[in-house]
């Protein structure tokens, strides 16, 4: 997915899986490097137009498939060690 995408409710992706992918992209991309802080859920909100469990439940996401870490009252993390990238031809 185009990591500067919307969320597009319309979408058959729900949109917790369109932000994981968002969010999957732009740390691909190198806009987050590995142990460096993702931005606040109240900030996700407000960029994506979306509610509060929305973004948590993509950020569960995320760190379930290893990408982003939480750490409590502190926010979200990038992960030190990514999960390696998808093969050629296989859809992410």
């Amino acid at each position: 997915m185009n990591p500067d995408a919307e969320i597009d409710h319309g979408a058959p992706l729900t949109p917790y899986r369109q932000l994981a992918e968002i969010l999957r992209a732009q740390i691909r991309r190198g806009d987050w490097q590995p142990g460096r802080m993702l931005p606040s859920e109240a900030q996700l909100v407000q960029r994506y137009g979306i509610a509060r469990t929305t973004v948590r439940r993509g950020l569960g996401l995320l760190a379930d498939e290893g990408w982003v870490y939480a750490v409590p009252q502190r926010g979200g993390f990038v992960s030190d060690s990514l999960p390696p990238l998808p093969e050629a031809g296989s859809a992410s």
